[in-house]
């Protein structure tokens, strides 16, 4: 899917959002067993397929805060908007959020889209540019982070974003709160923290 580009730094707020074209994807059982450290190394299966929270492992690794660039707030209502089927577990009408994650300095590290309750996105995300994990743990909600798969592809708006080639490692995953689905994320990772965590290996 994509996006009309603006600028080197900034995206027009899209009507699409940016999903890999996969070379290779993988379910819930692989995300269980995880891939031969030879296909993905060790740290970037940590990041990808661990079920801790995303900014703050990019926080930790760069030693920067963690800064969300929101891009993108929609409501979709009925539509499944070409996400993973798992957007059926959300409550409609659905709105979709789309952000940058990136250093304080201004690295793009990371991709994201999600999509929420339209009707209830408010009580969660009360200030809209923090970063998800953040405004959840400012509520004091508890969440479990269910990893649904993982994809190894390429999307030009991505690379173009980034200032980095691709194949680019991506997942999608369900919040639950109160064992109710809270929404859902597809994230796709920058091949710029090889810099902290080492080269990716490929399939």
């Amino acid at each position: 899917m994509t996006a009309t580009l603006k600028s080197q730094n900034r995206l027009e707020s899209p009507s699409k959002w940016h999903s890999l074209n996969p070379i290779w994807q993988g379910g819930e059982e692989i995300v269980q067993q995880g891939l031969p450290h030879a296909k993905l190394a060790p740290a970037w299966q940590i990041l990808l397929l661990g079920d801790g929270s995303p900014t703050r492992h990019l926080k930790l690794l760069t030693g920067e805060p963690t800064e969300v660039d929101v891009i993108d707030m929609s409501p979709i209502g009925l539509d499944d908007d070409g996400a993973p089927t798992e957007i059926k577990a959300v409550p409609e009408p659905r709105l979709r959020r789309q952000v940058w994650l990136r250093t304080a300095s201004g690295q793009r590290l990371a991709y994201a889209s999600s999509w929420w309750d339209a009707n209830h996105v408010d009580e969660y995300l009360q200030n809209r540019s923090l970063p998800i994990w953040e405004s959840l743990s400012r509520l004091h909600t508890e969440l479990y982070r269910d990893i649904q798969g993982i994809y190894y592809g390429n999307s030009e708006p991505l690379e173009f974003a980034f200032g980095e080639k691709g194949p680019f490692w991506g997942r999608h995953y369900l919040f639950w709160h109160d064992r109710k689905p809270l929404t859902l994320i597809y994230e796709v990772f920058s091949p710029y923290l090889r810099k902290y965590i080492g080269e990716m290996s490929e399939l």
